[in-house]
């Protein structure tokens, strides 16, 4: 691949990165106003399966089944056959999509209670019933979510990614100026929050839209016909949506389990909010990023480039997930009890999202580099073969998560997920190879994965050593413990990593500043 295309990537890595990266911080503000004012009762369990619930069809719809299907076949008409060809495609697609999540949701209004038992048996009585009302306020933004993925996807095929990776602040800034209004105003959270977060969905598709009206793709859905291109579209998004159909059978699964014990679906929620920073940071900007590069790739049939690719995104994810996964192993207490341990959230539940949290951060970078692999069988439009290794994961998920829940209680839940998610990266890896022989590990990767190890296990001494002395000697500013160790095992990490050879900033710094230059977008 050559140098300016490489720069280009990281330079796209790190946009959507970066947006992330401030959309998960805010995500932070967010769920620690969540622990003090909400805390784990009756009403953050009801409220947290109720927003689970629009998030499992997006991903199911949009993000995960539609994208896949329709980012390939957008940026393929974009580069071959010219911008209006493109442009009357997105319109047909959503046309179909529109209409469709207009369908769902309104069947969903009716069916509401059966879809909150599906996801939470135990929940019961009042529980049960804020479930369902918040659901029902919840699940219209599905539409706009959903929606507001196809333009990003539109946008990603051009090679513009701010928007579409900046979207998602919005909603954290508007869910947390409604939790100040809970707690400034003494409003009613089953009322602001629900709202709220609806009316953020359509303020996501407005940024979206309008970013892609400024290419010429300002789409505006019509009477959907099912046009050659459109069933093309269906055949190849079909498997993959079942594959995000078994994927969100696994988070229900997981839920499930949980609402059996008390207080654990905030627990797991809170976990999950931690080790999705690393995860979203990286994962995201991987699966976001390379899935239109090696489309391109793959049409001009530039299987070396294809190969080059796919080792600098999984070298990326390496280098920043690998610490990121030791140090949520190594000191979840303290960042858990540093993140939520006030108000309504108790010691307990400290303790209870640490144990969670870091059984999450062993499978972080399983899930990782899912991302970078899953790209090269959606680029050839194979999503049949994804769609097996999901099977095989979910019943691995579904036998330890059910299982070992009468043993070890809701941690069955966090179990059955992280393993799933190692039998897919297995499953997805053996399958690469035999997808094309080009696509395996290169000398380089090969030389500095140990290295990355190594650094990232310095790294963990470190931490946990200033973790065990902070605490022991300052109980109670677990805060400041925290801010203090993170700068430390950043600049630990960063010397050993240089000194051990596993990456080079200089190395990094050359190519981003030569990616600003040949993409100033």
């Amino acid at each position: 691949m050559p140098r300016h295309a490489m720069s280009r990537l990281l330079r796209s890595f790190a946009t959507v990165g970066g947006w992330t990266m401030a959309s998960r911080i805010m995500g932070f503000v967010r769920d620690i106003a969540m622990a003090a004012i909400i805390g784990t009762g009756p009403l953050a369990e009801a409220f947290f399966v109720a927003f689970r619930l629009p998030n499992m069809f997006r991903r199911f719809f949009a993000e995960g089944a539609f994208n896949m299907a329709f980012i390939p076949i957008f940026s393929k008409k974009l580069e071959g056959d010219g911008a209006e060809t493109a442009r009357r495609f997105g319109t047909e697609a959503l046309s179909a999509l529109t209409a469709a999540l207009i369908a769902l949701t309104v069947l969903a209004q009716f069916a509401m209670p059966w879809l909150v038992w599906a996801l939470a048996s135990g929940f019961e009585g009042e529980k049960f019933d804020m479930a369902v009302a918040f659901s029902r306020i919840l699940f219209p933004y599905i539409v706009f979510i959903s929606l507001a993925a196809l333009f990003s996807g539109i946008l990603n095929a051009f090679g513009r990614f701010a928007a579409a990776a900046a979207a998602p602040v919005l909603l954290n800034v508007i869910w947390v100026a409604a939790l100040a209004v809970v707690w400034v105003a003494s409003a009613d959270p089953g009322v602001v929050l629900p709202w709220a977060i609806a009316g953020a969905g359509i303020a996501q598709l407005a940024l979206v839209w309008f970013a892609a009206r400024r290419l010429g793709m300002g789409l505006i859905p019509r009477m959907p016909r099912l046009t050659p291109d459109v069933k093309r579209l269906v055949v190849v998004g079909i498997p993959a949506a079942l594959a995000g159909g078994v994927m969100q059978i696994n988070l229900l699964v997981g839920t499930q389990v949980a609402s059996y014990f008390e207080g654990a679906v905030a627990w797991l929620w809170m976990a999950d909010r931690i080790y999705q920073l690393p995860l979203g940071v990286v994962g995201v900007a991987i699966g976001v990023v390379l899935l239109p590069e090696l489309s391109r790739r793959f049409r001009a049939d530039d299987r070396a480039g294809t190969a080059e690719a796919m080792n600098r995104a999984g070298e990326f994810s390496l280098i920043l997930t690998l610490p990121s996964a030791v140090a949520l192993i190594v000191i979840p207490g303290l960042i858990t009890s540093a993140l939520f341990e006030r108000g309504a959230f108790t010691a307990t539940d400290s303790a209870n999202t640490a144990l969670a949290l870091a059984v999450y951060a062993i499978g972080l970078p399983t899930f990782v580099l899912q991302k970078v692999l899953q790209p090269a069988f959606f680029a050839r439009e194979d999503t049949r073969t994804p769609l097996n290794y999901a099977l095989v994961s979910m019943v691995v998920n579904i036998v330890i998560a059910v299982g070992l829940a009468p043993v070890i209680g809701f941690m069955a839940a966090a179990w059955g997920t992280t393993l799933a998610g190692v039998a897919n990266l297995w499953l997805l890896w053996r399958g690469v190879q035999r997808l094309d022989p080009e696509l395996r590990l290169d000398a380089r990767l090969a030389r500095r994965l140990p290295r990355i190890l190594a650094a990232s296990a310095g790294m963990g001494a470190v931490v946990l050593g200033m973790a065990e002395v902070g605490t022991r000697f300052l109980p109670g500013f677990e805060p400041l413990i925290l801010l203090a160790v993170v700068p430390v095992g950043a600049l630990s990490y960063s010397v050993l990593g240089q000194v051990l050879g596993a990456f080079s900033m200089a190395e990094i710094k050359t190519a981003m500043r030569r990616g600003r230059k040949d993409d100033p977008s």
